[in-house]
């Protein structure tokens, strides 16, 4: 079925799965990895590590400055975790342990944004939501590939002798 209120794009990434769902489960690291633009930093007195049902504001930016409560309403460690705000749409993130074509082992990471439960899907419409999030998604993917591929440079460069 298709439904273009259920957004979804996936992405090979060469990193275990809970070293991926780190930067899912940590507020502070959403911004490193946005790509939509919008997204600018976790509010101060949020969790510093996300967990079913905990509550998170972001900074965001869409024109004006604005902030957004999050809740997570779907949580499993190391493979799924997904939130919402008042408005009722998710962003979920589906993590598969995974081998690319060459053998290499990582993570299967699939983004979704979830409008299908929403009253109102004619204010996304208009907003342009429905345009936009496939390529921010998209955008996302290869901000978190970076992300996890350099943070990976700077542990292996980290030998701990000073």
């Amino acid at each position: 079925m298709n439904n273009r209120y259920l957004v979804s794009r996936e992405r090979f990434i060469a990193a275990p799965p809970e070293v991926i769902f780190e930067v899912m489960a940590t507020p502070a690291l959403h911004s490193a990895i946005d790509g939509s633009g919008t997204v600018k930093g976790a509010q101060p007195r949020g969790p510093e590590r996300l967990s079913l049902g905990a509550r998170f504001g972001m900074e965001m930016n869409m024109a004006v400055d604005y902030k957004i409560l999050n809740t997570v309403s779907e949580f499993e460690e190391g493979r799924r975790i997904a939130w919402r705000h008042f408005y009722g749409h998710i962003w979920r993130y589906i993590l598969e342990p995974a081998t690319d074509a060459d053998g290499t082992a990582g993570t299967r990471v699939t983004e979704q944004w979830d409008a299908t439960a929403v009253r109102g899907k004619i204010f996304l419409r208009l907003a342009g939501y429905l345009r936009r999030h496939p390529v921010s998604i998209e955008k996302t993917l290869i901000n978190l590939e970076a992300y996890v591929a350099a943070s990976g440079r700077r542990e292996a460069g980290n030998t701990g002798i000073s």
